[in-house]
Order: C-alpha cells, then structure tokens, then sequence
C-alpha cells in the first residue's frame, strides 16, 4: 500500500501567493516522479463511486446557482487549468460561496497536492463544513491512485 502524508505544501507553490488568513488549504505527499500533469490526469480522474458523489452536489447545489459543469474548459469549468509549469498545475475556479484551486506539485521525488478555499460567505462556510470528509476521502483517494501509477510494475506496463 502506498504511503500517503499529510504534508503542507511546499512554500516553493505559486499557490501560496492566493492563501490569506483564515483560508483552509490542506496538503497531501507520496512519493511519485511522475510529473504534475501526468499526476493531475491520474488523481482527477475520478472512481464511479466519486463521480457519483460528484453527481448527487451537483443536483442539491444546482438550485443554489452554484457551478455545476464538469468539463476542464469554459468559464463554468470546475476543474479548469490556472496555472502550469514544469513543477506545478493549478486547477480551481471561483464561484460565488467559494474559491477553490487544486495545486499538483512535482518535489523532491514527491508528488504533492494541495486543496486552497476561500470562503466568500455563509453558505461558503457550510458547503466545506459538509463536504469536508467526502473531500478527505477523495484526495487520499486520488493520491493513492498517483503512488501506484509509479509502481516500478505500473512504469513497466505504462511507458512515461
């Protein structure tokens, strides 16, 4: 089983320059030389059993006015690309109870991610106080699938 930290993102992330005081941001490691793009397209690719999750907040956040598109393009997009380079990818968007980006960051042989989220108002506040642990479920998900793609048996199956 692949070894999964909890570990703040490093301070070398373009990301930290969004995070101000009382912003939640949270941070995951595993050893991984994949780089943050390859990282990214393993971790976001969600299982049926999130998707469906994702699904189900869709249908309840849609009366709200909340963004509910699921491609990675247009001005609706959940997951669109803010920020690229050699080291990092940063995926997020605003929207009107919260900002939130996703930064996938290649250091040090560790693959780190990292979930920043500014909250607008009340309804900001709620939404992450009940989304939390399908959050924590989904990340640890999402890493464990990145530290087995890097399996030297998945680097011999997958070329790189």
């Amino acid at each position: 089983m692949p070894k999964i930290e909890t570990s703040p993102l490093p301070k070398t992330s373009t990301l930290w320059r969004m995070v101000q005081p009382g912003d939640f941001i949270d941070g995951y490691a595993v050893e991984s030389r994949l780089g943050p793009r390859e990282a990214a397209d393993i971790g976001l690719s969600m299982p049926k059993w999130a998707s469906a999750l994702l699904a189900l907040r869709n249908r309840i956040v849609r009366p709200l006015g909340l963004k509910t598109e699921v491609s990675d393009t247009g001005e609706g997009a959940i997951f669109p690309v803010t920020y690229e380079d050699a080291q990092e990818m940063i995926l997020g968007t605003d929207d009107t109870h919260l900002n939130f980006r996703i930064c996938v960051r290649q250091e040090a042989g560790r693959i780190h991610m990292a979930t920043w989220v500014h909250r607008n108002n009340w309804l900001g506040r709620i939404y992450l106080m009940v989304v939390m642990p399908f959050h924590i479920l989904i990340v640890r998900d999402s890493m464990r699938r990145i530290a087995r793609a890097d399996t030297p048996a998945a680097s011999a199956q997958t070329p790189h």
